[in-house]
């Protein structure tokens, strides 16, 4: 038997345990824009991940539900800490009318990456910038301010996965039946975000 968790391959016709990855970004991204943010920027990983394909689409609908305009020019492919780092002064450093005052990160590293690059820049978080990132590791309150994020759950992905696997390897499942899992997600709201 073959599961897959988190990271799935589509081409593949395998179980499947995965986090809610689109209603954990569109929950997140319309915290921001209920707490008065109208330029979010997204950092995100390649499109050819599902999980990046999904917190991509509940950043859009959130952004498009809320009546704001999507600028593709506030995305960015970033999924570390250190290319964090790298490109968030750019970004940073365009004038007030074009500079994004929220950002939406695909993982907490690049959400500290982010808010580190802010910090350093001379920007007040949350006043002037709110990020939330998605995870919910122990990094998201070691940091300071604490992390405003996206609970993933991972512990219960993994379970549910090990769980699908004993299940179907004891044949309490049929080995070729096809299961899919949906472990929701929770909005963590801290101190990056107003």
């Amino acid at each position: 038997p073959l599961v897959f968790y988190d990271r799935i391959c589509t081409g593949v016709n395998g179980s499947r345990v995965v986090v809610d990855d689109y209603n954990g970004a569109y929950a997140a991204v319309s915290h921001l824009i209920e707490t008065g943010c109208k330029r979010i920027a997204f950092y995100g990983s390649p499109m050819n991940l599902e999980l990046s394909k999904n917190r991509y689409n509940g950043y859009h609908d959130a952004i498009v539900k809320h009546g704001l305009k999507v600028d593709e020019a506030l995305f960015r492919l970033c999924d570390d800490r250190a290319q964090a780092e790298a490109i968030t002064p750019e970004i940073l450093s365009l004038p007030a009318e074009e500079r994004p005052d929220a950002f939406f990160a695909i993982n907490d590293d690049t959400a500290i990456g982010i808010l580190y690059t802010a910090k350093r820049m001379g920007f007040r978080v949350p006043l002037d910038i709110s990020i939330c990132g998605f995870t919910n590791g122990e990094r998201a309150i070691a940091c300071d301010p604490m992390l405003t994020t996206v609970e993933q759950r991972g512990v219960t992905v993994g379970e549910e996965a090990a769980k699908v696997l004993i299940d179907q390897v004891e044949g309490t499942l049929p080995r070729n039946e096809v299961v899919m899992r949906v472990v929701r997600t929770r909005l963590v709201v801290r101190d990056t975000t107003r």
